[in-house]
């Protein structure tokens, strides 16, 4: 059966372009012309992934991606016709699992396509996927993050990044290594990626506890430093 995929774009032609090249690589593709008909289209199909315009009438990509969160972690990769690293950040703040600007080349797109939901599919449940540490649980099966007895939203990414660090503590990664390993070897970013995720971790987990700390070690990366036991 073809995974599904959503198409949230305005403009007509660069949204038949999609459809065309997505059906033409093997997809179920539906599409909607602006947010408010995005999210009914996305709450009726359940797609395997979603590809979101920002700019949009009705709602914004931005309302949309909220709305899509509140469901759950179904990928999203946001298009734009614009390229400012604010509007990166906010996509990668918001909880999208990829950004790509327009125009773009069908090739890259469909290779990024194909990247993020070959690692959804990596990320099947399996068991056991859970680290408690003092005052923190990060829980991968349920994507659950607890911070001194308080359960926090945390967008998918975010977890398994803070998973990936603490789950060999002390260890330190580059923001290479993170890419490659926590986003998928083909991912078409930049390190800045890494830098977002790890600003929004810190700004949930600093000052909880002294036993443990998201430390960046300067000209290298990161590490989950732990002190306990």
């Amino acid at each position: 059966m073809s995974q599904k995929i959503v198409v949230v774009e305005d403009d007509i032609n660069i949204a038949e372009l999609l459809r065309l090249c997505l059906e033409k690589d093997g997809f179920a593709v539906s599409v909607a012309h602006d947010g408010g008909a995005g999210v009914e289209l996305f709450e009726k199909e359940k797609p395997d992934l979603v590809m979101l315009d920002i700019m949009l009438p009705v709602m914004d990509g931005w309302a949309v991606l909220k709305q899509i969160r509140k469901e759950g972690k179904t990928p999203v990769i946001m298009l734009t016709a614009k390229g400012e690293v604010e509007d990166k950040v906010n996509g990668l703040e918001s909880g999208a699992d990829d950004y790509i600007v327009k125009p773009f080349e069908v090739k890259e797109l469909l290779a990024r396509v194909h990247a993020v939901l070959r690692r959804v599919g990596d990320e099947a449940p399996q068991q056991g996927k859970k680290l408690t540490f003092d005052k923190l649980i990060i829980n991968l099966d349920s994507y659950e993050l607890v911070v001194d007895g308080k359960r926090i939203d945390t967008p998918p990414k975010e977890m398994e990044l803070l998973y990936h660090l603490a789950a060999t503590p002390n260890r330190v990664y580059t923001r290479n290594q993170l890419l490659d390993e926590v986003w998928g070897f083909d991912y078409f970013g930049d390190s800045r990626t890494v830098d977002v995720h790890i600003k929004r971790l810190r700004e949930k987990l600093e000052g909880v506890s002294d036993q443990w700390n998201l430390k960046t070690v300067w000209g290298v990366g990161y590490k989950f430093e732990c002190t306990e036991g």
